[in-house]
């Protein structure tokens, strides 16, 4: 990647392991470490970064397909980790030892600054200690993260406003989540208010954005047992379409996959 303005990459999302990618001049972030470390390495490679160059780890909160590498790249490179108090907590030791000088604590709702990339966090209703998304500055562009988030309210909609690139979850379809292998109880928590977006809840909540100026959109966190590619994009496209929104042409719509990197949103 060339270094010039902002550019934004989905390494992998799934239910199986998420983490994203920010580059600017002068830094380079993952968002979220879901998976071994030599895998991030290796998908970091798959778009020309070395996983030694980067800067920070940010996570969103403390499931296993979102911590699950973040230790061992902490300790082998000696990358800091942020999270806020609560997501801290609910890590307890599952990322192994974390030195002080690694463990940075953020707040809900404050902006903070890693270089010459500002950053706002805010809470996202899950089944966590204390769920984030994350907006991010740079240069008058504006890159907004939204997954693991069990329903879209005024406060998220506010959020994501003016978003130059948002990721936004299409974890699963209802009917294939209400039919499909998974225990009740599961079906239950996924399709509440603490769970994940389905498709439709996606389409809807970018109906919301259609006056907020958001031209391009990846969609995250596809379920594999609970979603298909090919059915999140054409629910959100129909949905959007609905509201006198034509992909392709008014919105860039595109996917995010759980074995290879999403096409690269870049700004300036």
């Amino acid at each position: 990647m060339i270094t010039i303005g902002i550019r934004v990459c989905v390494l992998s999302s799934s239910s199986s392991g998420n983490s994203s990618y920010i580059e600017t001049q002068e830094l380079k972030i993952l968002i979220d470490a879901g998976f071994s470390g030599k895998m991030i390495a290796q998908k970091l490679c798959e778009i020309d970064v070395n996983v030694k160059d980067i800067d920070a780890i940010l996570l969103t909160h403390e499931h296993i397909d979102h911590i699950k590498g973040a230790g061992v790249l902490a300790r082998r490179f000696k990358i800091p980790i942020y999270a806020n108090s609560g997501t801290w907590e609910g890590i307890g030791n599952g990322i192994g030892k974390i030195s002080p000088q690694q463990r940075l604590v953020f707040s809900n709702d404050d902006f903070f600054s890693l270089k010459d990339l500002q950053v706002k966090p805010y809470t996202l209703s899950h089944d966590a200690q204390d769920t984030v998304g994350f907006s991010f500055f740079h240069d008058g562009y504006k890159i907004s993260i939204a997954t693991d988030l069990g329903y879209v309210d005024e406060k998220i909609i506010h959020e994501l406003a003016d978003s130059d690139g948002l990721i936004l979850e299409a974890n699963h379809d209802e009917e294939m989540l209400k039919v499909g292998p998974y225990p009740w109880s599961v079906k239950q928590r996924i399709l509440s208010d603490k769970g994940h977006l389905s498709n439709e809840a996606a389409g809807h909540a970018l109906c919301c954005l259609l006056d907020k100026k958001i031209p391009q959109v990846l969609l995250a966190h596809l379920s594999q047992n609970n979603n298909l590619p090919e059915l999140a994009m054409i629910t959100v496209k129909n949905i959007l379409a609905q509201q006198g929104c034509e992909v392709g042409k008014d919105i860039d719509v595109s996917l995010c996959y759980c074995n290879r990197p999403s096409k690269v949103m870049a700004f300036g």
